[in-house]
């Protein structure tokens, strides 16, 4: 009677196997995440010589791997794919502490459910379940069964571990500090009187708002694994300034001026430091919830079916929030702010952060850095329209003031920045590498 043994865990494959036939001219997707010595997967199966019934290996050699379809058709002579694979992804395996960071790891290098099938698996997170069971660990975690990317989400320690004030200062007490601090000093200036203090203090002000925005933006659900680019620091500044003071220096400017002090929105600037809360609030529901899917999914396309419409709900939810504080605000301050420049720089905004938390720098930066670049474009054709013979630059914006406002200007600027990051935002958004530790994307 032949025993069969179950594949080694880590080792590469003995000798290289022959080359997979994908079509002319085409690359093999198995076969590329497998690595060059890696047999091609797509031309084992039963039919092959050599080929017998065994399950899949998993340190044992004679139980399925966790959360696998059943027995798989063991390699013929020629190699593992599941041991090639894992033998190209080695330090992954090694250092994983659950399946979903090898899952998550497979995906970002191009893996599919369609591909897993081609190594005897439904799906990515089975294989890398698989995977993760055959790699070896230390005595002291033997004891402890392996964990499982399908299993219930453990529950989150109470306060007696030490979380609940950590998580009153994330989610309650930071959100709300730059709102209370720009009321407070809005109520400050209005009694002040005229003069350098009044100055030094509206200086002194924006500054303490700001950073307390900086410190929303380094804790809790907002925080980035790297900090954000001088571009984002800078195009972001820009948007905030101009949504206070841009629609009032423009019109000034369009109509010759300006000659004095322009109006300041300050409504708009109490909606958006108020806005701080439900952006941390929007923004965990939709981080911890999607968290909470990739451990109860059995396929991306299962998480990004469930995905797709969290993130869309959490920023409706920022948008209604940010438009009731922005209505109150304009009550409470008198003029009302423009809501649909305000709602659509909010959304940019909290689009941008989403992105940057999650991993990706390159389409925020741009798409920030256009709005900015957009309403800097359109005030200095403005200016520049005073030169001799130049008065052709201001006819596009004094058109559109006139027929829109002013606040068209930044309106139409952030609304299509945050359209465009939307449609970028929903599929990025909805991979299950962008919810794992940043290490393992």
């Amino acid at each position: 009677m032949t025993t069969h043994h179950a594949p080694g865990p880590l080792d590469a494959p003995s000798r290289p196997a022959e080359p997979a036939h994908s079509g002319p001219g085409g690359s093999d997707p198995a076969r590329s995440l497998a690595g060059p010595g890696a047999a091609a997967p797509g031309r084992w199966g039963p039919g092959s010589s050599g080929g017998t019934v065994a399950n899949s290996a998993v340190g044992t050699g004679n139980s399925p791997a966790p959360g696998s379809s059943g027995p798989a058709v063991a390699a013929p002579p020629g190699g593992d794919p599941v041991k090639a694979l894992m033998h190209r992804h080695r330090e992954l395996c090694a250092r994983a502490v659950d399946p979903l960071e090898i899952a998550a790891a497979l995906e970002a290098h191009g893996m599919t459910d369609r591909t897993a099938a081609r190594f005897r698996h439904r799906d990515v997170f089975s294989l890398a379940e698989e995977m993760y069971a055959r790699v070896p660990r230390h005595s002291s975690d033997r004891s402890a069964p392996p964990a499982s990317a399908h299993a219930a989400p453990e529950p989150v320690a109470g306060p007696s571990a030490g979380a609940g004030p950590s998580r009153l200062l994330t989610l309650v007490l930071l959100p709300a500090l730059p709102g209370a601090l720009c009321a407070g000093l809005l109520a400050g200036l209005a009694q002040a009187l005229p003069g350098r203090a009044r100055t030094l203090a509206v200086v002194a002000g924006v500054l303490a708002v700001l950073s307390a925005v900086q410190l929303c933006l380094r804790h809790g659900p907002l925080r980035s694994p790297r900090p954000a680019g001088v571009a984002v620091r800078l195009a972001t500044l820009w948007l905030l300034g101009y949504a206070v003071l841009g629609d009032g220096l423009l019109d000034a400017a369009v109509r010759g001026g300006p000659d004095r002090l322009w109006p300041v929105d300050t409504a708009t600037a109490l909606g958006l430091a108020l806005a701080m809360w439900p952006a941390v609030l929007c923004a965990r529901i939709f981080t911890g919830g999607a968290r909470r899917r990739l451990a109860r999914s059995r396929g991306l396309g299962e998480f990004a079916a469930a995905t797709r419409p969290l993130l869309l709900a959490s920023l409706t939810c920022y948008l209604v929030a940010l438009g009731g504080l922005l209505a109150l605000a304009g009550a409470l301050l008198g003029p009302s702010p423009a809501l649909a420049g305000a709602g659509a720089l909010g959304a940019l905004l909290l689009l941008a952060r989403l992105l940057l938390v999650h991993g990706h720098r390159a389409t925020p930066t741009v798409a920030l850095a256009t709005a900015a670049g957009v309403e800097l474009a359109v005030l200095c054709s403005v200016l520049a329209s005073r030169l001799p013979g130049c008065d052709f630059l201001a006819v596009p914006a004094e058109t559109l003031i006139e027929v829109c406002g002013a606040e068209a200007v930044p309106t139409l600027a952030c609304a299509v920045a945050a359209f465009a990051l939307l449609v970028r935002a929903v599929p990025a958004l909805s991979r299950a590498s962008a919810h794992t530790d940043p290490g393992t994307r």
